[in-house]
C-alpha cells in the first residue's frame, strides 16, 4: 500500500518552482551601472550602513547584499567590495544623483 503525502491533494498540479528561493535568495540584476549579484538577507546579528541613504540597517532587518559581477579586478575583489542595502534603497539606486 502506497503512502500518500498530506502536503498536496492527490492529483493536484505541482506548485511552480521558486527559483530565487532555490538559489538561496541570490539573483543577477542588470543595471546602467553594470551587472550585479544580489542576495536577499532576512536578518543579521550585525548592523550595517546602507550606501544608498547612509542610514543604519539595524540587526534583524531584512535587506539585500550586492556586489558587482563584472568588476574590473575580478570576482574575488568584487565579493570583498559587497555592500548591504535597504531593499528600497537598492531598488531606487538609479534615481539617486
Amino acid at each position: 500500500m502506497a503512502r500518500r503525502s498530506g502536503k498536496r491533494p492527490w492529483g493536484a498540479p505541482h506548485p511552480e518552482l521558486d527559483v530565487e528561493r532555490a538559489r538561496g535568495g541570490t539573483r543577477s540584476e542588470q543595471g546602467p551601472d553594470g551587472t550585479w549579484t544580489v542576495r536577499s538577507v532576512t536578518s543579521t546579528t550585525k548592523s550595517y550602513l546602507c550606501p544608498g541613504c547612509r542610514q543604519e540597517i539595524r540587526t534583524g532587518t531584512p535587506h539585500v547584499v550586492a556586489w558587482q559581477s563584472d568588476a574590473l579586478l575580478g570576482a574575488d575583489a568584487a565579493l570583498e567590495l559587497r555592500r548591504h542595502w535597504h531593499r528600497s534603497c537598492w531598488a531606487h539606486r538609479a534615481d539617486r544623483r
